[in-house]
């Protein structure tokens, strides 16, 4: 039986890892190659490369932590597919809002779309979360790690200030956003402690 479950939750990591690998690809076929050689041309470039650094450190801290999350998971349930892939969907739109948001980025309106779209992935990830410690327990490795989850909802705080400031200007918004990645970018250690 644990050999069961234990496929079951490296299916499911599987399954997820391809997902958001080809979300990864589908950011990067958007990029542009600079329309000329002068390093003016490359100016005109930054702000599509700081959006898409932002959404590609975006999918590789949810990455790593889906990773520690499933690693540390004891069993799966319907409830857990269901949420993980309730996180998969949201995540999926990010090259839409990164495509839209590196064109637009001096409007609020993408700015803010952009955030929304973060803000879900970020209640999603959440979600998926609870379905695993309900899943597993309340004394669970999963639930000793997440505790109150002060970091997670700090995200989801950051995320609608962001949405709100980004009427004000978006540069505002950028600004709640990377504070995000930020944030999450230093390990999360939580769970890789308790993986053993």
């Amino acid at each position: 039986m644990a050999g069961e479950v234990e496929r079951e939750g490296q299916r499911l990591e599987a399954f997820s890892d391809g997902v958001m690998a080809v979300i990864i690809t589908l950011m990067a076929l958007d990029l542009r190659v600079p329309a000329g050689h002068q390093l003016t041309d490359l100016e005109h470039s930054v702000p599509s490369l700081l959006v898409y650094l932002l959404s590609f450190a975006s999918i590789g801290i949810y990455w790593n932590n889906h990773h520690h999350l499933l690693r540390a998971t004891d069993r799966i349930s319907g409830a857990v597919m269901w949420s993980n892939l309730h996180l998969l969907f949201w995540l999926s739109l990010i090259p839409v809002f990164t495509d839209w948001l590196s064109h637009q980025y001096k409007y609020s309106l993408p700015a803010a779309m952009y955030g929304a779209d973060a803000l879900l992935c970020g209640v999603a990830y959440t979600i998926l979360v609870r379905a695993i410690i309900r899943c597993n327990g309340t004394d669970s490795r999963v639930a000793e790690a997440i505790g109150s989850d002060v970091k997670g909802w700090a995200s989801v705080a950051l995320y609608a200030l962001g949405i709100c400031f980004a009427w004000v200007t978006p540069w505002l918004a950028f600004g709640f956003y990377a504070a995000v990645a930020v944030m999450w970018f230093v390990p999360d250690r939580r769970l890789d402690r308790r993986e053993l």
